[in-house]
């Protein structure tokens, strides 16, 4: 039997979600009919909404009818705005003790000599300043596999992942307090990376964000092999030194086994971009569940990019483990409302066109959504962007809502693996983590099948619930820290993604 045209996830909301383009006279709820076209994955009225009603979905606000809605009516940005309404933040209310399942599960990961877990075994190079990323991505041209020619320098070290060359933007011209201590932050944590068996870092000689400070700063001595342009003797001559470095050391980054590991070594990021309608629907729920069985098995999972939480904070302090915790994250909303008036901008210019074309109306409904990556366990602890997490369980990180800039903040601070879903069809990867990419339904996922993992549209379709889609996730999570290839990593995704958070002016 053909499942519904609406889904209505909660039976107080007043919309449902189109499962497909409703066309007028569609069913939406009881005697209530389509009076209008309604988009794939957009909202219908399911009763009348008066003007300046609060608008339900999830059971919560998501916005307030800016006119009068009437029953099978579309709503959208057209009738529906952003108002201020009371969050009870009700710290710990629902914080409960973790319902852990042993024996826990386990995967194939790299067990490095200071006891730390990788899922790849990548060689980095890092830039301390963009004028050295010509030079940093010519070295590792160099031992780059060719995904189209199948031309493998590296044919000889195959359990080396990759030689991957980190660069960025900036790293001069900044001031030398926030944005610097973030950059250096953010590239300390990639230099520390399990996922990484040796680190070059790459200078130019003369920035603000001097090797030497940052390696004093960071506490790196001995983890990276450092070289700068001008003291080496210009470009030609480091990318000899480079290469000559990467060619000594292959064999000993081979040098690697895979053995049984308990998942609690696992730190997943957890990343949604391209979202449309449909991801507080299917994917996002789905990777929630798989996010709870990570935490019950002793693992880690990072929700991130505060701006997309903005709004339904309160649910998430509902789980914190402490007062101090749920106020650390009420206190990041409060700084990103004081920031984003600062550049001149608000936070409800969130959601993107991309979201609103695929059914997102406010910041609000978006937020909602986004935090259904988190599932449902105890939140143990709120980190600052790039910082290491030491906490085991669910974690929120300080981050933009940015992906790019927000997964480079999750893998600085520890993950490695991410999971990312998309209902637009983002192409993304993560270098040295590998990336799974969740589709929210069957259209996009066949029709971008060559970078999409996990088909969660089944949810849509009727063919699997929300938790069985999570246990598929939570397999194939396991399956590809193991070493199996994702769609990103077949076409060499992941190091053209890297984006550490640029604070402050550019001078």
């Amino acid at each position: 039997m053909a499942p519904p045209p609406v889904i209505r996830l909660h039976p107080g909301d007043s919309v449902a979600i189109a499962r497909a383009t409703l066309l007028p006279g569609t069913p939406v709820a009881g005697n209530v009919l389509a009076v209008q076209r309604i988009p794939a994955g957009h909202k219908a009225a399911v009763r009348a909404i008066a003007a300046g009603e609060a608008i339900l979905r999830y059971g919560q606000i998501i916005g307030f009818a800016s006119v009068a809605i009437a029953p099978g009516q579309h709503v959208h940005v057209h009738n529906c705005e952003m108002g201020e309404f009371a969050k009870d933040y009700a710290f710990g209310a629902d914080a409960k003790p973790t319902d852990y399942i042993t024996p826990a599960a386990t995967f194939q990961g790299i067990r490095r000599p200071d006891g730390r877990v990788a899922t790849r075994n990548y060689v980095g190079i890092l830039t301390s300043v963009n004028c050295s990323a010509h030079v940093a991505a010519v070295v590792a041209d160099m031992f780059r596999r060719n995904p189209f020619t199948g031309d493998d320098p590296l044919a000889d070290f195959p359990n080396v992942d990759g030689v991957v060359a980190l660069t960025h933007k900036t790293g001069c011209g900044m001031t030398q307090d926030e944005p610097l201590r973030v950059l250096r932050r953010t590239l300390a944590g990639y230099a520390r990376h399990p996922n990484f068996s040796h680190v070059i870092v790459l200078g130019l000689g003369c920035e603000v964000n001097q090797i030497g400070g940052l390696m004093e700063e960071q506490r790196l001595a001995g983890r990276l092999k450092a070289m700068d342009i001008q003291t080496m003797g210009g470009s030609r001559k480091t990318v000899a030194a480079g290469v000559s470095f990467v060619k000594e050391i292959l064999a000993e980054s081979n040098r690697v086994t895979r053995v049984a590991v308990p998942a609690a070594e696992l730190t997943v990021a957890l990343q949604c971009g391209g979202s449309d309608g449909y991801s507080g629907v299917s994917a996002n729920p789905a990777l929630g569940v798989a996010s709870d069985l990570l935490v019950r098995h002793g693992g880690t999972v990072i929700l991130s990019e505060t701006p997309e939480t903005y709004g339904a904070e309160h649910l998430l302090t509902r789980r914190a483990v402490s007062r101090e915790v749920g106020e650390k994250l009420v206190g990041l909303m409060r700084w990103w409302e004081e920031y984003t008036k600062q550049q001149g901008a608000e936070m409800n210019a969130n959601p993107s066109p991309g979201n609103k074309a695929g059914g997102l109306t406010t910041i609000l409904e978006k937020s909602l959504g986004a935090m259904a990556k988190a599932g449902s366990t105890n939140l143990v602890d709120v980190v600052r962007y790039a910082e290491e997490v030491k906490a085991r369980g669910f974690v929120f990180m300080d981050t933009p809502g940015y992906d790019p800039v927000a997964a480079t903040g999750q893998v600085a601070g520890g993950a490695n693996l991410v999971c990312f879903t998309t209902g637009r069809g983002s192409v993304f990867g993560c270098k040295p983590a590998p990336s799974i990419k969740l589709a929210t339904n069957t259209a996009m996922f066949r029709h971008i099948e060559d970078d999409m993992d996990v088909n969660c549209g089944t949810i849509l379709d009727g063919d699997e619930t929300v938790q069985q889609a999570g246990e598929r996730i939570f397999d194939a999570i396991l399956r590809v820290a193991s070493g199996e290839r994702t769609k990103s990593e077949q076409f060499d995704f992941g190091a053209a993604e890297f984006a550490p958070w640029v604070l402050g002016a550019t001078m």
